[in-house]
C-alpha cells in the first residue's frame, strides 16, 4: 500500500452548544495545533454574544484563525472560507503546527475538503421549454424522465417537487451531465491534507437541548439585546444580511422591531437553535469517515486525546 505523505489536519465538528471550543482548547494544550474557526457567524466583527464567540481571554491563550475577519455588512461565502482556510492551514504547517479546524458550519467543511460544484445559472428559455413539457405530461411524467436521465437525483426528489425536478432537468439540458454528478464535482484532485475527523454527536438529544437552553439564557443575561441594539444603531445593516440571519440575531432583531415580547424571543431563539442543531447532526451523520464522540461522556477529552495522539503518531 502506498504511503500517504500529505500533511496532517484535524476536523473537529459538532452541533451548536456541543462543547467544540472547549475540546479544541484542551487538545491544543497537549498537541502542537493551530486552531482555525469553521463558523459562518464567528467571521463577523461585532457578533460576539449571540455567536458564542470565544472571549478575549480564551482567544489570547488559544488563538483562532478566521474569527473577526469581516464586517457584518460584507458577504462571506463558502468559496471565501475555502481559500482563507487553506491559507491558514498552510501558515499553521509552516509554523510547525497541525491545523485543527473547529466549528459547526458543514457547508464550509465540505467546500474546503471537496470543493464547490459549478452549476449553470438558470436559463429562462430552457425553463420555459420544460414548463411547456410539464403542462403536456405533468410533473409526474417529468419525474419519470428525470429518473431515466439522472436516477440519483430522481431518488432524492419527490415526484411532486416541480421546482427541483425542473432544476435537475435544466442542468442536464444545459450541461449534458446529471445534476448528481455535478454536485459531487468540485475538487478534481485529492485534498492536500490527510484528515482525522472527530464529530461530537450526543447519543441523547435531550442533553443537547438542555445545553442549548442554558446557553441562550446566558446570552440574554450577557447582553444579547444590547449587542443587537448597537448593530442596529451603527447603520448600514438590515436583517436580510447573512450575518444577521444567524440564529439568535434574527430573533433578537425581530423582538426589537416589536414583533413579539421577551418571553417569545426566548422561546423562538431556543427553538431555532435546536432546529439548527438538528440539521447539523443530520449532516454529521453523512460524514461516514468521522469518528463519533458523545460530548456528554465523562471521558470525552481522554478519548479525543487518544484519537489525536494515534493520528499524530505521538501515542
Amino acid at each position: 500500500m502506498p504511503v500517504d505523505h500529505r500533511p496532517l489536519a484535524i476536523f473537529l465538528m459538532g452541533p451548536t452548544a456541543s462543547g467544540k471550543t472547549a475540546l479544541a482548547c484542551a487538545l491544543s494544550e497537549r498537541f502542537p495545533l493551530g486552531l482555525i474557526s469553521v463558523d459562518s457567524a464567528l467571521v463577523y466583527r461585532g457578533l460576539d454574544i449571540g455567536s458564542a464567540k470565544p472571549d478575549a481571554a480564551t482567544l489570547a491563550r488559544y488563538p483562532h484563525a478566521l474569527i473577526d475577519i469581516r464586517d457584518p455588512a460584507a458577504p462571506y461565502s463558502a468559496a471565501d472560507f475555502s481559500a482563507d482556510a487553506q491559507a491558514a492551514m498552510q501558515r499553521a504547517g509552516e509554523a510547525g503546527r497541525v491545523p485543527l479546524l473547529v466549528g459547526g458550519t458543514g457547508l464550509y467543511f465540505r467546500a474546503l475538503q471537496r470543493g464547490l460544484s459549478t452549476l449553470p445559472e438558470a436559463n429562462p428559455e430552457v425553463r420555459a421549454q420544460l414548463a411547456g413539457q410539464a403542462a403536456a405530461i405533468g410533473w409526474d411524467g417529468m419525474h419519470r424522465r428525470l429518473a431515466e436521465l439522472d436516477p440519483q437525483a430522481a431518488a432524492r426528489i419527490k415526484p411532486g417537487d416541480a421546482q427541483r425536478i425542473q432544476r435537475a432537468l435544466e442542468v442536464v439540458t444545459l450541461t449534458g451531465q446529471p445534476l448528481s454528478v455535478q454536485q459531487h464535482g468540485g475538487r478534481g484532485q485529492a485534498f492536500p491534507w490527510r484528515v482525522l475527523k472527530l464529530a461530537l454527536v450526543p447519543e441523547e438529544r435531550a442533553a443537547l437541548h438542555a445545553r442549548v437552553a442554558r446557553r441562550f439564557d446566558e446570552m440574554l443575561r450577557q447582553g444579547l439585546l444590547d449587542e443587537v441594539r448597537a448593530l442596529r444603531q451603527r447603520g448600514g445593516l438590515s436583517p436580510d444580511l447573512p450575518a444577521l440571519r444567524a440564529v439568535g440575531y434574527r430573533q433578537a432583531w425581530e423582538h426589537l422591531d416589536g414583533l413579539y415580547d421577551a418571553d417569545e424571543l426566548r422561546d423562538r431563539g431556543i427553538f431555532a437553535t435546536r432546529q439548527l442543531a438538528k440539521r447539523q447532526i443530520t449532516w454529521l451523520r453523512s460524514e461516514l469517515d468521522a469518528r463519533v464522540l458523545d460530548p456528554e461522556r465523562s471521558d470525552l477529552v481522554g478519548r479525543a486525546m487518544d484519537a489525536v495522539g494515534l493520528f499524530l503518531g505521538t501515542k
